[in-house]
């Protein structure tokens, strides 16, 4: 078994720490949406390094698109997958580099890329999920995705609902932030969990998988040359 299993799972084991730490550390009604959203940008501990974080997550989602290029044809929607995680990942490297105290603006922004982006990344995994199932034990995995994936989109939903405007705080109400800030948390976990899941598929990747993604990556750029010649 290959030891790549490891990286998902680093995510939650990790990740889940840090957030007892966030909660521990700061009082109940000072919870503000930089916690919560340095709680989905899966900070270990206040002080890690975001960047490293965030490379992780581009790496997974590349192994995993090298992974359904070995196994099936590439695919528009496997694209879209290794593209929508990338843009989380840009979104939750952003909100570590720029604290709302001193970059409001930029924060927001990449936290505003950071949760649909999410979304999207949990969405269109499960649908590969689904087409590329081939056992018993896929179409076990898919489903399990699929339920976090629903789960993942109410909260998000009725974060929106309770918040107005998505990711930010704007109302006064205190019933109101709390709630939003318990749905932005179970948005968070459930997003790491299906990470975690990918564990499931990484047990089997080997040297050919990373082949099958360089030579891909070769043949793009064989066309690119071709294109620039006519």
């Amino acid at each position: 078994m290959s030891l790549w299993f490891l990286l998902p799972i680093s995510l939650p084991v990790f990740t889940l720490p840090g957030i007892w730490i966030i909660d521990c550390d700061r009082s109940v009604s000072c919870v503000t949406v930089t916690d919560l959203t340095v709680i989905v940008l899966f900070v270990c501990y206040s002080d890690c390094d975001h960047s490293v974080l965030c490379i992780t997550v581009i790496v997974i989602g590349l192994l995993r698109y090298a992974q359904l290029i070995h196994k099936h044809s590439n695919s528009v929607l496997n694209i879209e997958g290794l593209f929508a995680g990338w843009l989380c990942a840009a979104g939750l490297m952003i909100v570590g580099n720029f604290q709302v105290d001193h970059a409001k603006v930029l924060h927001y922004v990449g936290a505003g890329l950071a949760f649909p982006g999410s979304l999207l990344f949990v969405c269109v995994q499960t649908l590969l999920s689904y087409r590329a199932a081939e056992t018993q034990r896929d179409f076990q995995t898919a489903h399990l995705r699929l339920t976090l994936t629903a789960l993942a989109f109410t909260t998000l939903i009725l974060n929106i609902l309770y918040m107005q405007c998505g990711v930010f705080f704007i109302q006064e109400s205190f019933v109101l932030q709390h709630a939003a800030a318990i749905l932005e948390w179970m948005f968070a976990i459930i997003v790491l969990l299906f990470y975690s899941s990918f564990s499931l598929e990484f047990g089997s990747i080997s040297s050919e998988t990373l082949t099958a993604l360089m030579t891909r990556r070769a043949g793009a750029s064989e066309d690119r040359h071709r294109l620039e010649k006519v």
